[in-house]
């Protein structure tokens, strides 16, 4: 049984909607993602995540990778 849970991250260094969605394409390449909503205007991505397939660690170097900064938000 998958472990899901629902993970809100800030993300700065985003200038436009564009940054948002190259956001969520590479997040919905990460197992485990089963979705994801990032928001330029609030900063923030929003990742529903199967916990079993990746970590909240994959999610934030998938969008460091892209240079970006992430921090998972309480």
């Amino acid at each position: 049984m998958a472990s899901t849970e629902k993970f809100i991250f800030q993300v700065d260094g985003m200038h436009c909607g564009s940054c948002a969605l190259l956001i969520d394409d590479a997040l919905e390449d990460l197992p485990g993602v089963l979705s994801t909503q990032t928001t330029m205007k609030k900063g923030i991505s929003t990742v529903e995540l199967d916990a079993d397939r990746s970590s909240v660690e994959d999610v934030i170097k998938a969008i460091e990778g892209l240079g970006y900064r992430a921090s998972p938000r309480p």
